[in-house]
């Protein structure tokens, strides 16, 4: 499995030169095309599969990181500030980092640690799609600055595209256990109640819980656990930007991200698994109490073992800047697949403290009118 997938990578790097011009083709996110940007002629992408097929093994994958290098006409450069490392064609002016606006800088030693994805969903969402999703989100914020949208539409970064790492793991896992298993048993109970003054006797059935021990072996199969690998991206605005079609993904082709850059995994691959089994847990969890049955379940202990694991390493598309308002810097992103837009943004207190003031002015008059209603 190894060796067919990286055969089909590295089989997949053409020429992105333009055959009526001799200008270099870029992928348009619009039109799924390599286009030239000189003459306008564009081509179709050879070979684009959109069907997920079996991962890779695990320890296949992490021996193979440092066998390859990126393509020729690809560089690595990596952020002295937030340490993000991108690669980007070499012909690209690389002075800024697209995620905190610091220098780059070449990094050879990148290619050290390289290893060519598996997956790319391309981008769908155009660079000027995305400006108008990003001012019409900060029109929409609530409770923001009124003069937010005017200074931002003059003072905000460009717009950059960028292809974020994620790992996606197969697995089986198998998990032994040992709880407790409740089972409801009812007991009539009798009780007085007073009744037109006499004391009258009533009676009741009142639950109660049996607890046994329990224990057993559960097994789940796991496809696709999705974990990002990026810490460029505030965590929350990558969950807000929802999620990217998986379905769509195609083998990954280098002529998918001219024009864009791809951020190398910040995150090894064991750090990855680990996400994943944290998300494993509550699916597991659900398992083993479906396996205590009864009317109610306690996990005491239990211990997972994975086998049979498998990653996919995908290349997923997000649009990428920051604005300034008031001296501060706010990172924003959009979904290069669908077009939804998180990122932090400023408050505008006088608006939270005169709403705060209109709810308390409410309370105050239904008050007022309660009080004067029962004088």
């Amino acid at each position: 499995m190894a060796d067919n997938q990286q055969t089909a990578a590295l089989s997949s790097r053409g020429s992105t030169k333009c055959d009526g011009c001799g200008a270099t083709l870029h992928f348009e996110p619009s039109t799924q095309t390599l286009t030239c940007e000189h003459c306008g002629k564009s081509s179709q992408i050879d070979g684009s599969d959109n069907h997920l097929t079996e991962g890779e093994d695990y320890d296949a994958f992490v021996d193979r990181i440092g066998t390859e290098q990126a393509a020729p006409g690809f560089q690595s450069v990596k952020c002295i500030n937030c340490g993000s490392t991108s690669v980007l064609e070499s012909k690209e002016t690389a002075d800024k980092c697209s995620f905190c606006g610091s220098p780059l800088v070449l990094d050879l030693a990148a290619n050290v640690n390289y290893v060519s994805p598996h997956y790319v969903l391309p981008f769908r969402v155009n660079q000027e799609a995305a400006r108008k999703q990003f001012m019409a989100w900060l029109k929409s914020l609530s409770f923001a600055p009124s003069d937010l949208t005017s200074k931002v539409s003059g003072s905000s970064s460009p717009v950059d595209g960028v292809y974020l790492p994620y790992f996606l793991y197969d697995a089986d896992a198998t998990t032994s256990y040992t709880g407790e298993r409740g089972d409801y048993y009812y007991t009539t109970e009798y009780y007085y109640e007073e009744v037109d003054g006499e004391q009258v006797q009533r009676s009741r059935e009142v639950r109660h819980t049996a607890w046994s021990p329990a224990f057993g072996t559960v097994l789940n199969d796991f496809t696709n656990i999705l974990t990002a690998t990026s810490t460029s991206v505030n965590p929350d605005t990558l969950h807000a930007i929802g999620n990217f079609d998986l379905g769509m993904m195609v083998q990954y082709n280098d002529k998918y991200i001219t024009g864009f850059r791809a951020e190398t995994f910040t995150l090894s691959p064991q750090q990855g698994l680990d996400q994943a089994k944290s998300a494993m847990g509550p699916v597991i969890n659900q398992t083993i109490m479906a396996d205590i049955g009864g009317d109610e379940q306690r996990i005491i202990d239990s211990s997972t073992e994975l086998s049979d694991v498998k990653i996919k390493y995908a290349l997923l598309p997000i649009w990428i800047s920051s604005y300034q308002y008031e001296n501060k810097t706010y990172q924003f992103a959009i979904n290069g697949y669908t077009g939804t837009v998180a990122g932090k943004r400023p408050w505008s207190a006088w608006k939270i403290i005169r709403l705060i003031l209109i709810i308390l002015a409410a309370i105050a008059m239904i008050v007022y009118f309660v009080n004067a209603n029962n004088s």
